[in-house]
């Protein structure tokens, strides 16, 4: 394979660590990218690169795009969640290593997104058998409603499969659990507790949760396993002498590709006496078909796959896909975060030598709306 170039003629800043420090500098916590979009817009300017802007997402295309080919997006998000408190350093002007990037958002998603923006560079002006499209977006970490969400809709119909770029080792994750937050409230009646007056809410929550403990969903993912549900939440009662009328708690459910989040609602409301009211029924779990490209190509490459347990920008999108990144995601959303420099060339060389296979497998034919399928 041909050595890659991780010096000045892709980032002026200098070689794609400088880049990533200079980026993961510029706070861009979810819903407030703008500065962060701003600056990776500017660059792409500056190469002379036109880019589609959409709220704080940004779409940049090959200046050969040609529609009669299928198109493979690149996508990684530049949002960050916030800080902890346990950082022992100001996140966003971090200590240098030589070794390490330090910073907000280093590790999640900030290296996918260098990475991917190598890669894309690298690609830029050249002819492969399908079109390249990167897509940075934002508010990822929020789920907010000017991020992928918004944006998939307007470009769904020339997207045919994708690489989500998140923290796996730049392992190959083939499914992603979907989420399903469902808030729940048991209802009572309020009553003086030394007189034994009013119906407990908390008694029907536990008895609730007990059951709901105890439930389990017949169809098995042959892919993802059982779906998993657990309660995280509870909150009840206003003070010690009042029979509490109310008592709410929340459960996290990850489900698998045979269940809709809808049919997950259906069969466990019947089976409970408190109310259930799913947060969201959008965020749902994807697989990668497995006579797809990108599974050939996983493959071909003798990369490691595996099952996510944690959601991305894949439960927005409708076509194949698969998730993969440079970086740790046990390190996401902790403090001190960061990526060595090792990590970050092993996923701009890992993304070219995965395209380059790819271009092996997929011939120029023309672009065909079964092949999403």
């Amino acid at each position: 394979m041909e050595r890659i170039d991780y010096n000045q003629s892709l980032f002026p800043e200098g070689t794609a660590a400088d880049f990533l420090r200079k980026v993961v500098s510029i706070p861009s916590f979810s819903g407030e990218e703008n500065l962060r979009s701003d600056f990776l817009e500017t660059f792409f300017a500056k190469k002379g690169i036109p880019t589609q802007r959409i709220v704080n997402n940004l779409i940049i295309c090959q200046p050969h795009h040609e529609e009669k080919k299928v198109t493979l997006m690149l996508n990684s998000h530049i949002d960050t969640v916030r800080p902890t408190s346990g950082y022992t350093f100001d996140p966003f002007n971090p200590p240098f290593s030589d070794t390490r990037i330090f910073g907000l958002g280093s590790n999640d998603a900030g290296a996918s997104v260098v990475s991917m923006i190598a890669t894309f560079l690298h690609f830029y002006n050249t002819e492969l058998p399908f079109n390249l499209m990167l897509v940075l977006s934002c508010e990822e970490e929020n789920s907010g409603p000017n991020g992928m969400r918004k944006m998939w809709p307007e470009i769904k119909d020339t997207v045919d499969f994708a690489i989500v770029g998140e923290p796996t080792g730049m392992k190959a994750a083939i499914a992603e659990r979907g989420l399903l937050v469902i808030d729940a409230e048991a209802k009572g009646v309020s009553g003086h507790a030394a007189l034994n007056e009013g119906v407990n809410a908390i008694y029907i929550a536990v008895d609730d949760i007990l059951t709901l403990r105890t439930t389990t969903l017949d169809k098995i993912s042959p892919t993802m396993g059982e779906v998993k549900l657990t309660v995280t939440q509870i909150h009840a009662g206003t003070q010690h002498n009042v029979v509490p009328d109310s008592c709410t708690f929340v459960i996290d459910i990850r489900p698998t590709d045979v269940y809709t989040n809808q049919e997950i609602m259906d069969i466990l409301q019947p089976k409970v006496k408190s109310s259930l009211k799913a947060r969201s029924l959008t965020n749902r779990s994807s697989a990668t078909p497995l006579n797809h490209p990108l599974m050939q190509c996983v493959q071909q490459l003798g990369i490691e796959t595996y099952v996510s347990p944690t959601t991305s920008d894949w439960m927005r999108i409708s076509c194949p896909a698969i998730k993969m990144g440079p970086g740790d995601s046990s390190r996401s959303h902790h403090p001190d975060e960061y990526i060595t420099t090792e990590e970050l060339k092993l996923g701009i060389a890992g993304y070219i030598r995965f395209i380059e296979e790819l271009s092996k497998i997929i011939s120029p034919t023309k672009r065909d709306h079964s092949f999403q399928k």
